[in-house]
């Protein structure tokens, strides 16, 4: 068993669009999880290419393609607990007394990370088409000796 790091690139809201600076950045990464707002089957087909891809459902994935992607989705990575959704504002269970050491969320297009009470918030912002002045940007969660670091990056539209 490898003591190497864990690193995760972590998207949200693509809206049917894969960049190529996207892919590029996530390139190397050993997961991939994708935040919502996917809006087709060929953006987790593309980032497939890259990674093993963990995504869940956003309010603009709709259709039968989506049918099989739940709304939230919990896993464990190099020991940490992970919950995934898509709006921060649904969120309807307490991170910490359930568990998760990470939360990761979209849907705001606002790349932030915060941590309150142990529990670290991910939103790694739209990694899709440009939205007002926000940035395009992913983020990037590297696991090593249980503990967990986060970083955003801003791409070149």
């Amino acid at each position: 068993m490898s003591n190497r790091p864990i690193k995760i690139g972590i998207v949200s809201d693509t809206h049917d669009l894969v960049r190529p600076a996207a892919k590029l950045a996530l390139a190397g990464v050993d997961r991939i999880l994708h935040a919502g707002d996917i809006c087709g089957p060929d953006v987790l087909k593309e980032l497939r290419q890259v990674a093993p891809v963990t995504a869940v459902r956003g309010n603009n994935d709709r259709g039968s393609w989506a049918d099989s992607i739940r709304t939230s989705e919990a896993l464990e990575l190099g020991g940490v607990p992970i919950y995934i959704l898509h709006d921060l504002a649904e969120l309807d269970i307490d991170p910490q007394a359930a568990g998760f050491r990470i939360v990761i969320s979209g849907h705001s297009h606002r790349p932030a990370i915060q941590e309150k009470d142990g529990v670290l918030f991910v939103n790694p912002g739209s990694a899709g088409p440009r939205r007002f002045s926000l940035p395009v940007s992913i983020g990037f969660i590297e696991i090593a000796d249980g503990q967990a670091r986060a970083s955003l990056h801003t791409l070149q539209p």
